[in-house]
């Protein structure tokens, strides 16, 4: 599946479920577990981790799905680049009510956006990082 692919298959599973468990079912065939799994796992963090005051949940779908591809001790270096690249590419935002422009009523990116985009984030990281794995 390539990237543009995995973004769009998360942004359509979104009708369906939460943010962080649209972006972990759109990598289920990297991560090698069931759908139903995947989705249990992401419940929790819908809705900025269920109160809008947290981290949005497709931004913790891509580090979760990431931390599970990792290898060890590089899950939090990967986290440290997800963060940033999703926080550009949504508007300079990380948090769920921010995002979605409670109190400013400016929404800076969508649920489906905010989707597509840590599925980018993630893969990106993901690209440079088996690009370096594979450096002689």
């Amino acid at each position: 599946m390539t990237t543009q692919e995995r973004m769009d298959y998360a942004a359509r599973r979104k009708s369906e479920m939460n943010c962080c468990q649209a972006v972990l079912v759109a990598f289920a065939d990297k991560l090698g577990k069931g759908e139903d799994e995947l989705l249990r796992l992401g419940s929790g963090f819908g809705s900025g981790m269920g109160t809008m005051e947290g981290t949005c949940g497709a931004l913790v779908g891509a580090i979760m799905a990431s931390s599970l591809l990792s290898a060890t001790g590089e899950a939090m270096k990967n986290s440290r680049a997800i963060m940033p690249r999703f926080k550009e590419l949504c508007g300079g935002a990380t948090i769920c009510r921010d995002l979605k422009g409670v109190g400013t009523g400016k929404v800076l990116c969508s649920c489906e956006d905010c989707v597509r985009n840590a599925v980018r984030a993630a893969e990106e990281r993901r690209a440079l990082f088996t690009s370096a794995a594979r450096l002689p």
